[in-house]
């Protein structure tokens, strides 16, 4: 198949004069307007380390999806050749799978301990797009229908490049709203900043990485309202990367320790991040409420009940 460049190497000189074109603007904004908005250093410095250290887990991780994609790819007697008109068809379908990605890494709790890592910060800026999670090993299952359809592997990692990105200028505060067709098409910074936020009426919607019409299509989309809050619901309130990348997967541990059956064990793990088991009766049973969760808590799969602790 044809050489296909590297498109996260190449764009790295475009991060760089980006991010500092948007901290000059910060810098020249006087404070009173700028409110929450802009740079803190250690914030700013996590972000940075968290994208250094997915590149170096990600190098690691790649070595077993490559051979699993490369072995589904022998197998099935399907392929599509990269061509001129064929690309655009595979980055169309890359993106329709990322979205079922983004969504399902927001609803199974197991997943979102990967993704929480990029919501962690509740500063919305160029260096929170390379705030990345170390354990992306959960994203491959979601594109093996395009390798089992003929896609080479190295075209599927260009199109997930190439998607990355893009998403790298939507993270922003210092783009408005676009001209309505591309707000209506495109991902944009006002949808973006509506998935990093932590009011209820924002939490799990505007899934998509270069198109928003999935989520028009799918039912999760919602317009930019009311200022964005960013960060979780309950934040972690630590700079320390490790404790970052970890600490979703530190409070599963310790709900499976607290457990009271499989039962439980299993729906901390694969159910919604704010899912909680019924409450037990005087009698030590489950009362008939099913998977309703506490008063006041949000419906499974929200991030608004979502056990973000200090790890």
């Amino acid at each position: 198949m044809p050489h296909l460049p590297d498109v996260v190497l190449w764009s790295i000189p475009a991060f760089v004069l980006l991010t500092a074109v948007e901290l000059v603007s910060y810098r020249l904004r006087p404070a009173e307007e700028s409110g929450a908005a802009g740079y803190a250093a250690k914030d700013a410095a996590t972000s940075v380390g968290m994208g250094l250290g997915s590149l170096a887990f990600d190098a690691l991780w790649k070595i077993p999806i490559v051979a699993v994609y490369a072995g589904i790819y022998e197998l099935t007697p399907l392929r599509v050749p990269v061509l001129w008109w064929t690309l655009p068809l595979m980055l169309l379908a890359q993106d329709f799978f990322y979205y079922w990605s983004h969504r399902g890494h927001h609803v199974v709790r197991i997943l979102w301990a990967c993704h929480v890592v990029h919501h962690s910060s509740r500063k919305f800026n160029f260096t929170t797009a390379l705030r990345q999670p170390w354990t992306s090993l959960t994203v491959w299952p979601f594109y093996v229908p395009m390798i089992a359809l003929g896609v080479h592997p190295a075209a599927v990692a260009f199109c997930s490049s190439a998607n990355l990105v893009y998403q790298f200028w939507v993270h922003t505060e210092r783009v408005g709203r676009l001209p309505r067709p591309f707000e209506y098409v495109l991902n944009t910074p006002s949808h973006h900043r509506v998935h990093h936020a932590s009011q209820g009426g924002y939490l799990d919607r505007n899934f998509g990485g270069i198109l928003i019409v999935w989520d028009r299509l799918f039912g999760s989309f919602v317009p930019e309202g009311e200022r964005p809050v960013y960060g979780l619901t309950k934040n972690i309130d630590t700079y320390n990367p490790l404790r970052v990348a970890t600490h979703e997967y530190a409070a599963i541990a310790r709900d499976l320790r607290a457990a009271r059956g499989w039962r439980e064990r299993a729906g901390r793990v694969f159910r919604g991040p704010g899912w909680q088991p019924a409450p037990l009766s005087a009698a030590g049973d489950e009362t008939p409420t099913g998977d309703v969760p506490p008063a006041g808590a949000q419906a499974p799969g929200s991030r608004a009940a979502a056990p973000e602790r200090v790890a």
